[in-house]
């Protein structure tokens, strides 16, 4: 899964993700940056 790190300032790779329900019920996932290991949250589309 890629996603946005805020620390490189660029979109990498995730490592170790695993989904999570947000307390609003909408499903994101959670993981590491590959390049500097900052944490990195995204926001999943809704599932039609």
């Amino acid at each position: 899964m890629e996603g946005y790190c805020v620390k490189c300032r660029a979109k990498a790779e995730m490592t170790s993700t695993e989904e999570v329900t947000m307390k609003n019920g909408k499903q994101a996932m959670k993981g590491k940056c590959s390049t500097c290991g900052t944490g990195m949250f995204k926001i999943l589309p809704k599932k039609k």
